[in-house]
Formats: C-alpha cells, sequence, structure tokens
C-alpha cells in the first residue's frame, strides 16, 4: 500500500475541486481534473470541460509546458489509454516527460480498465493509485454506476412539509418550499443527464422540467424524460416544448401518434407497468450518467420499492399540510415496523427557511 504525504492528499483534493468545475457540461464523459507539481510549485492544472474537448491531463501539461519535465501528475481518474475523440492522455503525460502519476482512482471503462496505468509503468513512469477513491468515486458516482451496473445514478427529488406530504388532497402543491429550495433545484437539475417523471404528474401540472438558473452558466440541457405507458398525457405539451430534448417512454403494445413531435422509445411491461429496470437501461445505452426523478408518489414509491433509488434530495419546509394531504411515497407496501426502510443521511443543509436532506437508502 502507498503511503501518500500531506502534500499529496493536498494536490489530490485540489484535482477534485477543479474536477467539479465540469460537472454541467461534462457527461456522458466523467469529470476529471490533474494537478501537475514540480519541485513543490504547481506548474499546470485543468479539468475536463466537455466531450470531445482536451482531457484535464491534456490542458494541464499545456499550462505547464516544459515544465511538466519530471513533475509528478495528480489526476482524479486513470489517465486513458484508447483513442476516442481525443488521444491517449497516458501518451501524452509520457511524451511530457512526467516522472510521477498519483491517480484517485482506476477507469472502470473498458477501453481503459488499467490499460493506462499499464502504459505508464512500461514507459517507466512511477504510478500510484487509490489516493481519496472514495472522494473520487463519489464525484462520479453517475459514471461509474453506468459502467460498472450498466444503469444510471437514480436521484429522486422530492419537496414536504414536516408532516411528510408533498401537496393538498386535490394535488396543489405550489409552493411547499421557498424560492432559495427551488434554485437549489435548478442546480441539481443542471448536472443531470436526464429528468424524469411520470404521466400522472404531467397531466397534473404541464412541467417544463428545464433548468432556469438565477446566474446563467454553461450547461447541457438535460434529456426530459416521460414515463408514460399508455400516451395519455400527449395533450399537456410544455413537457415537449422544444427548449430541452424529450423522449417518451411507453409500452410496446400501444401505437404511437404521428404527431407527437419528440423522441419515443418503446418499453416492455411488468406486473402492469412499465419495466423500470428497463427504462434505466434504456437511458443508459444514451450515455445517461445521472437521472433526476421529480415525480408523484406512485412513481416515486415505485422505484424505492424496486431498489432503484440511489439518493434521496428532500426539501422539508417548516409547514404543516395535515393528515389529508398526499404522502411522499405511494405502495410501499409496509404493514409492519420490522419491514421499515431505513435511510443513511449524506448530508443535510439549510437552505432558505428549509432543510435539505441527503439520504441513501440502505441495501433492501
Amino acid at each position: 500500500m502507498t503511503d501518500f504525504t500531506a502534500d499529496d492528499h493536498a494536490h489530490m483534493a485540489q484535482a477534485l475541486r477543479l474536477a467539479e468545475r465540469g460537472a454541467w457540461t461534462t457527461r456522458p464523459n466523467p469529470m476529471v481534473g490533474c494537478v501537475l507539481v514540480s519541485a513543490g510549485e504547481v506548474v499546470g492544472e485543468g479539468f475536463h470541460v466537455q466531450q470531445g474537448g482536451p482531457h484535464a491531463e491534456i490542458v494541464a501539461l499545456q499550462a505547464a509546458g516544459e515544465r511538466a519535465r519530471g513533475a509528478t501528475a495528480y489526476v482524479t481518474l486513470e489517465p486513458c489509454a484508447h483513442v476516442g475523440r481525443t488521444g491517449p492522455c497516458a501518451d501524452a503525460l509520457v511524451a511530457a516527460g512526467v516522472a510521477r502519476v498519483v491517480a484517485a482512482m482506476r477507469d472502470p471503462f473498458p477501453q481503459v480498465d488499467g490499460a493506462g496505468f499499464d502504459r505508464l509503468r512500461a514507459a517507466g513512469v512511477a504510478v500510484a493509485s487509490g489516493l481519496m477513491e472514495t472522494q473520487a468515486r463519489a464525484l462520479n458516482a453517475g459514471f461509474l454506476s453506468r459502467v460498472e451496473r450498466g444503469r444510471p445514478w437514480v436521484r429522486v427529488k422530492l419537496a414536504c412539509s414536516l408532516d411528510g406530504r408533498t401537496a393538498m388532497a386535490d394535488g396543489e402543491s405550489k409552493w411547499i418550499s421557498g424560492p432559495q429550495s427551488r434554485a437549489d433545484v435548478m442546480r441539481w437539475r443542471a448536472r443531470s443527464a436526464a429528468i424524469l417523471t411520470g404521466s400522472g404528474t404531467v397531466l397534473a401540472d404541464d412541467p417544463a422540467l428545464t433548468v432556469r438558473l438565477e446566474d446563467p452558466a454553461p450547461f447541457v440541457p438535460p434529456l426530459r424524460v416521460v414515463l408514460d405507458a399508455g400516451l395519455v398525457s400527449l395533450s399537456r405539451r410544455q413537457v415537449r416544448d422544444g427548449a430541452a430534448p424529450t423522449l417518451y417512454l411507453h409500452a410496446d403494445d400501444v401505437s404511437v401518434p404521428a404527431e407527437i413531435g419528440c423522441e419515443h422509445a418503446a418499453l416492455p411491461r411488468r406486473d402492469g407497468r412499465l419495466d423500470l429496470e428497463a427504462a434505466l437501461a434504456l437511458l443508459a445505452g444514451r450515455g445517461i450518467n445521472e437521472v433526476q426523478v421529480e415525480a408523484g408518489a406512485m412513481l416515486s414509491g415505485a422505484l424505492l420499492r424496486a431498489g432503484l433509488v440511489d439518493d434521496l434530495l428532500l426539501y422539508v419546509a417548516p409547514v404543516l399540510l395535515g393528515e389529508r394531504a398526499r404522502p411522499l411515497f405511494a405502495g410501499l407496501g409496509i404493514d409492519a415496523m420490522a419491514q421499515r426502510l431505513h435511510l443513511d443521511t449524506v448530508e443535510v443543509s439549510r437552505i432558505g427557511d428549509d432543510l435539505r436532506w441527503r439520504l441513501r437508502p440502505k441495501a433492501l
């Protein structure tokens, strides 16, 4: 096991901060940051901005120039060893004369998966891996989920009252959470590759499901995905208004009207409903890393019951709606205390007057 120094940790922490700056633009590629250090001095930094653009290592090498010779490169992910839209970063590091590479983690992408490390070692570059790997994996949870599990990372966003209610009995829900929370949701949308909802939400709210930022910054508009087995929500048009791409997922036995006006794909049914695992596999096949679910109690409950929720992003407002209001989840089938679902608290933050809880279901 490699013994990393305090300086090693500090430089990798900076590389991770750099990597996160690409959260809204890199997809479907992973977020990657690189810091080049020579004789204790940072001589180059970079992060991957967007697909098809230079990788983090290339940006850092260009900044360092000749000072890269003999330097240590701190990279949040194993340097690539294949030719995609850009050349292999491992070769570029070798050509620049980098003496040592410290990576946070191995890249599980099949065309890399250790080949980058092998190429560096074969050229005489010292390689160490595993520094701050937990943080690196958390940063790219979506990419890793798609590559390792064959499905995106699923984040369910909900807003509720203190008594766990999301809307009045008649469906009225504007607004439970405050303006600061709603602005925060937009930032989570911006980092998502897709926003998933159900036909019930589309029928009730006619949502736009677009990213609307107070301080405009570059982002890739997320794909709007509507689960609608029978295409019953096509009368609502805002979700396919052209402001962002839209994909309807419907049952494979449904006739699709010619005027649908957006992409659509068929899914099999399971127990009378659309197969949620098949939906996520389809999205993974499209390069979707992170999905943000913004739906009602039925779809949110179905995903949770199926063990397909990775994160719960819950905004709790200091209000009470009463017992007749709608719950967070429906259909969980919990009848005894022994059946309760356990959640781990990842983070709790105050957002305006609300609390934002990030929760992660334990293994079901």
